[in-house]
């Protein structure tokens, strides 16, 4: 017999963790390869999870309901099991049979869990300050984290190494002697700081008055999670720019029938206003980039995430792979079939991860600017404002002129670590004169 583990797979760029929706299978059901066993939500998409191996599925390590970090074994199969084995047991874990505990076996114990290769994550953040810092990465276990799931935090680490400058640091030890033999255990390091100790005894909060309480769904968390980090992640500086679109506006209006009878679905402006983004990244490239540490790492694939506002309120990020090599009416089909699919949950892992920038159509609840917040490790986003008529100055040969004109705003925001205000600016006016010198001649079918 042959025991592999089924681990929680990676599910999009930003996304640690999983929770266990529903299992498929029970324990002693023959499995195929690529068939699915269970189903995982996380903050980005539901989706069903597939065996790697065929056997018989002889442990699950995780219930429904139970939030597991990526790598993370989730299962066990029996790769060597016939189809009638479905009493075979799992592994045992060598970790119930206790060691005889003598200074040798401590000695081991405590080099092997040193040396020990740890799957708990580490945003980029905090492997930069601990590399400025200089905390080895087994000084790093050992500090407790404060984050979902024990992750070690921004706020953790200045936390520590505060405490580490002024002497405070405090380790807590076990101390057990058996056969005149002592035995000390090191547990994670507790940096406890006067903000901490203060929520420790922060009284219950009551509501008076006539209100009502709503508990967040998981999609909700993830995403106040999400926004929190980034904000604390990425320095926001936001950049506005007015443009003329009415030669779009008139251009949609002449075929938007026809395109509705031929395709099945309306034409709307944001095809139009991605394709203006694609040239403004190949013109400014920085702006499609990412950091690592303190290394700019500068995209040559342009994929664009599209927010999509989902019934429930929530929003949800499918990505536009290679939106570069799409024409008109190939970013027009793919925004209204990512669009139709994530309103009905049918997006899959892949379609929600790899965006290098992020657009979101504000402008569709009738707003007409807004500071959006930039999508991690993205370092910019572009919000579009709502087509509005007013009156303007038109430019003619014969002098200037007031006209009625169909008016927008593009909200640009970016992380100002590595876009400068004139770089930001300069990408959003980019974008602003691609819409405004939009051919009015070209087709769309």
């Amino acid at each position: 017999m042959a025991f592999v583990e089924m681990l929680m797979p990676k599910m999009g760029e930003s996304v640690m963790e999983g929770t266990i929706l529903n299992w498929l299978k029970k324990v002693g059901d023959k499995i195929e390869q690529d068939e699915a066993v269970l189903e995982v939500a996380t903050d980005k998409v539901d989706t069903e999870i597939p065996s790697l191996h065929a056997g018989i599925l002889v442990e699950m390590k995780a219930q429904k309901g139970e939030v597991v970090q990526v790598g993370k074994p989730i299962a066990v199969i029996d790769t060597g099991g016939a189809a009638g084995a479905t009493t075979t047991k799992p592994i045992e874990s060598p970790q119930k049979q206790q060691p005889e505990n003598t200074a040798a076996n401590i000695a081991t114990t405590e080099v092997k869990a040193n040396e020990e290769i740890t799957n708990r994550f580490y945003s980029p953040l905090v492997m930069n300050m601990a590399k400025q810092e200089q905390v080895s990465m087994a000084e790093l276990e050992k500090i407790a984290g404060t984050g979902q799931g024990g992750r070690l935090t921004k706020q953790d680490m200045l936390a520590y190494l505060e405490a580490k400058k002024s002497g405070k640091l405090q380790v807590a030890t076990t101390q057990t002697t058996q056969n005149s033999a002592i035995s000390t255990q090191t547990v994670p390091i507790q940096v406890q700081t006067e903000t901490k100790q203060v929520e420790q005894v922060k009284p219950a909060v009551s509501y008076s008055g006539n209100v009502e309480i709503i508990e967040m769904d998981r999609m909700r968390k993830m995403i106040a999670q999400r926004m929190v980090e980034s904000k604390h992640t990425s320095p926001h500086v936001t950049s506005f720019v007015e443009a003329d679109v009415t030669n779009i506006v008139n251009w949609r209006n002449a075929h938007v029938k026809a395109f509705k009878e031929k395709e099945g679905v309306s034409l709307t402006y944001t095809p139009i206003f991605m394709m203006a983004v694609v040239k403004a990244l190949k013109d400014f490239p920085l702006v499609n980039s990412s950091i690592d540490g303190d290394k700019i790492i500068i995209k040559k694939d342009i994929n664009l995430g599209l927010a999509v506002a989902l019934p429930s309120g929530n929003l949800i990020v499918p990505v536009i792979k290679n939106a570069d090599q799409l024409n008109l009416l190939g970013m027009a089909r793919k925004v209204n079939e990512l669009a139709k699919r994530a309103r009905e949950n049918k997006l899959t892992a892949d379609e929600l991860s790899g965006g290098t920038y992020t657009v979101s159509n504000i402008g569709s609840f009738g707003n007409l600017m807004g500071t959006p917040i930039i999508l991690q490790p993205q370092v910019a986003i572009l919000s579009l404002g709502a087509i509005i008529k007013k009156p303007a100055v038109i430019e003619t040969p014969q002098g200037d002129l007031i006209g009625i004109r169909q008016m927008m705003f593009l909200s640009h925001s970016y992380d100002h670590r590595i876009v400068d205000g004139a770089l930001g600016g300069s990408f959003v006016r980019r974008v602003a004169d691609y819409l405004e010198k939009f051919d009015v001649s070209q087709k769309v079918l």
